[in-house]
């Protein structure tokens, strides 16, 4: 459905030329015909199971009515929203320093588009230092973009794996590479990456910190846009800016606040429950 409005939208865009006061009826044909046509179907892709239990802090998954399920579904709507207003299709998920909860983000917001929206989404780790998203789904080790990088004959689709039939794919970093910019400043990796945006409805990258090295700043040209990750009492202001700076193209689409006080969530849950019963009653 996201690929339909997509081509409306365009439709509706190129028939705002000045003089032109009609859509025309060919064009529409050919831009519809694009993709009512068959999904395309990835090839040599390895179905993986994960047990629910292996991985509690997926919890789009393993709990969708707790309150943090609901904030995710919140913000993929809003994304979902952002993108009828400019091109959006692949994120970056960063934040300034380490421990903010990227992963955990990245991991959540892929997994709320493709269980509740339905869309087909990868999840990219983009941090070649420390892979850690397997993890989080309770996975061994996973061959990924390093392997890919050694194997100049083999397509990207041998290293993605789809996770329990779910629209959702995985193509971790594989094993540490102790010179992720070779790798994400080729022109090889540009053009399958570009390849990959044409079979998905949304890309996630989770990325690295943006100080004090500097993939963050590779994936930026690349991606359509960087939501940012703060973490309550971890990054101070200056660190935020600092590495905002350091981005040749931010396309800041957000902020998301990791680890709001205990406090403010039960006061969330109080308000709303009783603005709840009060509309009932």
């Amino acid at each position: 459905m996201s690929q339909l409005y997509e081509a409306l939208r365009r439709l509706e865009l190129e028939n705002r030329r000045p003089g032109e006061v009609r859509p025309d009826p060919k064009r529409a044909t050919e831009l519809l015909n694009s993709v009512i046509a068959e999904p395309v179907e990835i090839e040599n892709v390895h179905s993986v199971s994960v047990d629910a239990s292996r991985m509690p802090r997926l919890i789009a998954v393993t709990d969708p009515k707790c309150l943090g399920a609901e904030k995710f579904r919140a913000l993929a709507t809003r994304l979902d929203y952002l993108r009828k207003q400019r091109a959006l299709k692949s994120l970056q998920i960063t934040s300034s320093v380490a421990a903010e909860g990227k992963t955990f983000v990245a991991g959540n917001l892929a997994a709320t588009f493709a269980k509740h929206a339905g869309s087909r989404t990868l999840l990219i780790e983009g941090d070649l230092h420390r892979p850690m998203v397997a993890s989080l789904f309770g996975l061994s080790e996973l061959q990924g973009i390093s392997h890919w990088w050694q194997n100049q004959d083999q397509e990207i689709t041998t290293f993605l794996h789809r996770l329990n039939e779910m629209p959702l794919w995985l193509l971790t970093a594989g094993e540490a590479h102790n010179q992720p910019t070779s790798i994400l400043q080729s022109a090889r990796f540009a053009e399958v990456f570009a390849q990959l945006a044409d079979w998905f409805d949304w890309i996630i990258v989770d990325s690295t910190p943006m100080q004090p090295i500097v993939d963050a700043n590779l994936w930026s040209r690349l991606v359509d846009g960087t939501l940012l990750v703060v973490r309550e009492g971890v990054a101070p202001v200056r660190a935020i800016t600092k590495g905002l700076q350091a981005l040749d193209n931010v396309k800041l689409v957000g902020v998301v606040v990791n680890g709001a006080s205990e406090f403010e969530q039960a006061n969330y849950r109080e308000r709303y429950y009783i603005q709840s019963h009060s509309e009932m009653a």
